[in-house]
């Protein structure tokens, strides 16, 4: 329990570090220098121009964006004093939030403006790999003084300006460049394990590798929208509709990865309260992000936090299942656990964001997607060792099925064929047949002087013998009380006189001399009737050897029948 814990913090460490921005690596997601911004309620009648050349102490520098509420606002950026010219230019690139338009005016030296405005798509145009809007700054041969946006439709859940940062137009290449290796690789990685997975139910049929399957499809669709790629692939969509289809998606998403975990853990896990909490928390989740996709545009407030409280109680299940797995000793409890560990403190961190109880971060906003990369990774893992270990249940059955046969064909005490077993194999052989029916003489007689006990010895000892002296193929039964048979082809025969000579040099136990008779006859055995024709022969032969004195041979000719 100590060391899965221990795994568990590691994976947790690992997600903080990757969520948190700090490897430089990470940085490069997120272009150019922080631009510093402040917040004008829009009362109507305000000319732009003279916004960006006095803005005066009108602007709240000071307080939280949320805190102001829904509506329309003007937003400036600190003083820029930088230019933008055709040989470095500047782009400006600020988070994706809802909005139903934007305006760019931008303030040069020589007390130009230039103005950029949104169609009915919103940003939707200027949205880059993250979901960053970036808009470029026009070049001209005067410094760009400051940058002022006017916000309409605001709803200012998070704020109303995000993560403004100014760039080079080769720092965001390389933003994009950065973006697109990261969503490529997953994507990849999406693909391969949807195709993995198939391929495998398609040989073995369980139905958690299709609740797989259908979770990381959801995520895959979840991150070509939530990155922008879907912006990019259809230039049409309005940037609201693409944010109401990124909850839909990953409404979709949680709803697939408890089903996923449901079918993947033993039967017993979800069992009464925690199965039934499962299951309406899972159709809490597809349906608040379905409900947030229809009604968004009307009541996006309400419809947020809902959302936000889905995914609460989502994140919530994980404990007491994993708490249960933990109690009834289940086999994927840890694995689970590792894999889990990051969406569940990707979804605390959002959480904590929707509440405004921590900052917003461009990390924070695409941690989902590591996170979920994290758990497709490990969860395939999982799946591995779960098709590990129902492999290893059907060899173990197999095997046992495998020896309850040969014990069900075996005789018990001299570990040869019993009867049963022998005619099912001797019944049907093509070609002709040597049969030699063996018996013990004067077996009772050992019996007596040895006890029973020590006549078994005799028939284990006497069994052992008959299986080293016949040749590969060869059939050998306990057919009887004392009673044995051979069956061998011609082709390889057994010689009948080898085997008494064999027992006459055989040390029996409390040296005892053990002598044995037998009756041999050759013919075709391809049906019942022939081995009974065959057997009876056999058996007349042997009654022959015993009345001529026993401890010798006789053969029968199948046409003496």
């Amino acid at each position: 329990m100590v060391g899965g814990i221990i795994r568990l913090l590691l994976a947790l460490v690992g997600c903080v570090v990757l969520l948190g921005g700090v490897p430089a690596h990470a940085q490069k997601g997120v272009a150019g220098a922080p631009l510093a911004v402040c917040v004008l309620r829009d009362t109507g009648g305000m000319d732009p121009a003279a916004l960006i050349r006095a803005p005066g102490r009108r602007f709240d520098c000071a307080s939280e964006q949320y805190r102001l509420g829904p509506g329309n606002y003007w937003v400036i950026s600190q003083e820029i004093d930088r230019f933008s010219d055709p040989h470095l230019p500047l782009n400006v690139r600020i988070a994706s939030l809802w909005q139903d338009a934007l305006t760019l005016h931008i303030l040069y030296a020589d007390g130009a403006v230039v103005s950029q405005t949104t169609d009915s798509r919103g940003i939707a145009p200027l949205i880059q790999l993250g979901a960053i809007a970036e808009q470029p700054i026009p070049a001209r041969q005067a410094k760009v003084v400051r940058l002022l946006w006017h916000v309409q439709g605001a709803t200012n859940l998070r704020g109303v300006l995000l993560g403004a940062r100014l760039s080079t137009a080769a720092e965001s290449a390389h933003a994009n460049l950065t973006m697109s290796a990261l969503y490529a690789g997953f994507a990849g990685l999406a693909i391969a394990l949807i195709i993995y997975n198939l391929a495998l139910w398609g040989a073995l049929r369980h139905r958690f590798q299709l609740y797989y399957c259908l979770m990381v499809a959801l995520l895959l669709a979840y991150t070509f929208s939530t990155s922008g790629a879907l912006a990019w692939a259809w230039p049409e969509i309005a940037n609201n509709t693409r944010l109401r289809t990124n909850f839909l998606l990953l409404g979709g998403t949680g709803t697939a990865a408890l089903v996923f975990a449901r079918s993947f853990f033993e039967e017993r896990i979800f069992a009464g309260w925690l199965g039934r909490y499962a299951t309406v928390v899972g159709c809490a989740t597809s349906g608040v992000g379905l409900f947030y996709f229809l009604t968004a545009p009307f009541a996006i407030g309400l419809v947020d936090a809902a959302f936000t409280c889905a995914f609460v109680a989502l994140s919530a299940a994980v404990f007491p299942l994993l708490w249960r797995a933990w109690r009834l000793r289940s086999n994927y409890l840890w694995l689970f656990a590792f894999a889990w560990g990051a969406p569940i403190l990707t979804a605390a961190l959002r959480a904590l964001a929707n509440l405004h109880l921590i900052r917003w971060s461009f990390w924070i906003d695409n941690s989902t997607i590591l996170a979920m990369m994290i758990e497709a990774v490990v969860s395939s893992l999982a799946v591995a060792y779960r098709i590990r270990l129902l492999r290893d249940e059907r060899d173990d059955a197999i095997e046992r099925e495998v020896m309850m046969r040969r014990l069900a064909d075996t005789d018990p005490l001299t570990g040869l064929l019993n009867r049963r077993a022998f005619l099912q194999q001797a019944i049907g052989r093509a070609d002709e047949q040597l049969l030699l029916i063996i018996d013990l003489d004067h077996f009772k007689r050992v019996n007596e002087t040895l006890g029973h006990d020590g006549g078994d010895e005799v028939l284990r000892v006497f069994a052992r013998m008959l299986r080293t002296s016949v040749p590969q193929g060869t059939l050998v039964a306990r057919i009887g009380g004392e009673e044995f048979a051979i069956l061998t082809p011609i082709a390889a025969p057994v010689e009948a006189e080898a085997v008494l000579a064999r027992l006459r040099q055989m040390r029996m136990p409390f040296d005892i001399q053990v002598t044995a008779s037998i009756g041999t006859c050759r013919g075709m055995l391809s049906s019942e009737v022939e081995w009974k024709a065959l057997y009876r022969i056999a058996d007349a032969a042997l009654f022959d050897a015993k009345s001529a004195g026993r401890d010798r041979v006789r053969n029968a000719l199948r046409e003496a029948a």
